[in-house]
């Protein structure tokens, strides 16, 4: 029973912290190269980052099931030559957390590299640094409080995604039933109980989540007027 009735947390947790780390490398990456480079064709590069906050998750999903399904583009290939599935499987849930939680990632890290002072960045390289030194010594230590809270809405963001999930990896008790879908699935069987259980347990984290967020704002900011008025 206990297995059971933790399985969906531990498997959330699972699932969102995969896909956070995933989102946090390639994010913070292409954010800091985008922000860097003009070029034609830019704009609607970051369009279709952004789109998955826009569009509905069960399109989203729908759009994953057409490229990772059995006759996919992804998917058949995956599947004739390494024999993998990600349809009904716990990657699936991954990959879902992955897109919809993409675009928070990649907004914030953005917004935090193109806000930085370039002469900054300009100083390290006059000084013989190489750019992947200025980026670790330099752009990324001053655009860590932007990043972090990207990284902090995508881990909530994965943390309750359902829409996708369901499309990708579907409800599999024991395998893909993270707590979004375990409540769904509750409700539709009048299971209102073990519903609510779950819904305390994600509002809970997402809350603690937020607060943390906050705080952790809220005292860098606080340093960083006390450090102005001691100038």
């Amino acid at each position: 029973m206990a297995d059971m009735t933790m399985g969906p947390l531990f498997l959330s947790l699972k699932v969102a912290g995969i896909s956070t780390l995933i989102v946090f490398i390639t994010g913070v990456l292409i954010a800091f190269v985008l922000a860097r480079k003009n070029f034609p064709g830019k704009s609607l590069i970051e369009s279709l980052f952004l789109l998955p906050l826009v569009l509905p998750p069960t399109v989203v999903g729908f759009g994953l099931l057409i490229l990772f399904g059995k006759n996919g583009w992804v998917g058949r290939w995956l599947l004739e030559w390494f024999d993998v599935q990600i349809v009904f499987t716990w990657i699936g849930a991954v990959i879902a957390s992955v897109v919809v939680s993409f675009p928070l990632m990649y907004q914030s890290s953005a917004a935090a590299f193109q806000s930085l002072d370039k002469k900054l960045e300009q100083a390290a390289r006059t000084m013989g640094a190489s750019e992947w030194r200025v980026f670790w010594t330099v752009s990324f230590p001053l655009a860590w409080p932007g990043i972090l809270a990207g990284l902090v809405l995508a881990f909530a963001r994965g943390l309750g995604e359902f829409g996708a999930t369901l499309m990708l990896a579907g409800y599999i008790p024991g395998k893909t039933d993270t707590i979004p879908l375990a409540i769904y699935f509750a409700v539709e069987a009048g299971q209102i109980e073990k519903a609510t259980y779950w819904v305390i347990v994600i509002v809970a984290l997402g809350f603690s989540t937020m607060m943390w967020l906050n705080w952790w704002s809220r005292r860098n900011l606080r340093r960083f007027a006390e450090s102005k008025e001691g100038e």
